[in-house]
């Protein structure tokens, strides 16, 4: 048979529909199907991360935490269970898969130095390290510890803190708490989890 593109699409139409309405139910085959496909992958719940909305999604792993198998994503789904979307994604948030698989995606902390023209891989102390050191100096270099009419005020107004969306209740208490305690009055975040 030397059929046409168009013809195969008829037949395959046609034959569905005449199952259809024989009682044939795909349903069954569907569900099976991705059972399979999830069944030796790992389930992580997270939240999306790209607006103030926060919708829960589910990430499937596969890899068996073995010392030289590095986990590789393979299906990220809107969680069903999550009350703010109840499994239901945007274009953005169901693009997630191939925003963590991208192969440009960073994985070391980077840096720019003063009068350089390229970023420069540091290894994660030495992000930890100059993050303190440029954050104490910072703080001691715009702390006010007495106001004009001699009243003690302690503020720091040279840093100021942003959350992001995905930062949860827990997680911004315990920030709130610790740049109340460097002294920082510009606070702000836009938490909804």
């Amino acid at each position: 048979m030397n059929g046409s593109r168009r013809d195969f699409l008829k037949v395959s139409a046609l034959s569905g529909v005449g199952l259809t309405l024989l009682g044939f139910d795909l349903a069954p085959a569907y569900a099976q199907l991705r059972e399979l496909k999830m069944a030796r992958a790992s389930e992580t719940r997270s939240t999306c991360p790209y607006c103030s909305v926060s919708c829960g999604v589910i990430i499937y792993t596969i890899g068996d935490k073995a010392k030289n198998v590095t986990p590789q994503v393979i299906h990220v789904e809107g969680d069903p269970d999550h009350p703010i979307n109840r499994g239901t994604l945007c274009p953005k948030g169901a693009s997630l898969e191939q925003d963590i698989m991208n192969p440009r995606r960073l994985m070391k902390p980077q840096v720019r130095r003063p009068g350089s023209d390229h970023w420069e891989d540091i290894p994660w102390s030495q992000a930890y390290d100059e993050i303190a050191r440029w954050t104490k100096k910072t703080r001691d270099a715009s702390f006010i510890e007495k106001d004009a009419q001699g009243r003690t005020i302690n503020r720091c107004e040279g840093i100021a803190w942003t959350g992001g969306c995905t930062d949860t209740n827990e997680f911004n208490y315990l920030v709130v708490k610790t740049m109340r305690s460097l002294g920082l009055t510009y606070i702000e975040n836009q938490a909804r989890v």
